[in-house]
């Protein structure tokens, strides 16, 4: 089985580094376009028998784009990162705040921004998700699910503890993502996009 993870594309607030996770952007023009450009250099499966999505706009749309408007299961669990009162500002914006400062220096993965969620909580919701998109696509030879940057960085970093890579290493760029082969023992390899 084969397991496409993609990113959506850009949107505004990727295109202004804004933390953006459970706001329901569209995605921009810049980011429709590069993703109609990608489908066009072959960088998705021409085919895949199961369509997942995070249900969010962005999400929506990308797939929209590299398929048409075939039938998609959306699954909540794939949402991006809940920020609370850090959605929608930037970096710069929230520097110096005792909270923010807490929870970008958080090593434990139990500090949660304020109105949101941790680390922790992140990464257990995300990985059940993503065992719920497996279990459903059992017996699929390809499996097509587009969701977010944060989501996916999270599901290789748990698939692939021993491959030397910091966390944010595993973050795609919009657009892009990873294709995971499971042969018949359930051993997963994979390959950037």
């Amino acid at each position: 089985m084969d397991i496409y993870l993609i990113r959506h594309g850009k949107t505004a607030a990727t295109e202004q580094q804004l933390y953006c996770g459970q706001t329901d952007l569209p995605l921009s023009e810049e980011g429709a376009l590069s993703i109609a450009g990608l489908k066009r250099q072959g960088a998705y499966p021409k085919d895949a028998q199961l369509y997942f999505t995070s249900g969010f706009l962005r999400a929506e749309q990308t797939l929209n784009i590299i398929c048409g408007p075939v039938s998609r299961t959306a699954l909540p669990e794939l949402a991006e990162y809940n920020f609370g009162r850090f959605e929608m500002k930037s970096h710069e914006e929230l520097n110096g705040q005792d909270g923010y400062q807490a929870w970008i220096n958080d090593q434990t993965g139990l500090v949660a921004c304020p109105r949101g969620e941790s680390k922790q909580q992140f990464e257990q919701r995300v990985f059940a998700g993503y065992q719920l998109l497996v279990s459903k696509s059992q017996g699929v030879g390809t499996v097509l699910a587009v969701c977010h940057g944060g989501v996916i960085t999270c599901v290789m970093a748990h698939l692939f503890p021993d491959a030397h890579k910091n966390f944010y290493e595993w973050h795609p760029e919009p657009g892009h993502g990873y294709k995971l082969t499971y042969n018949a023992q359930e051993a997963c390899q994979y390959k950037k996009i």
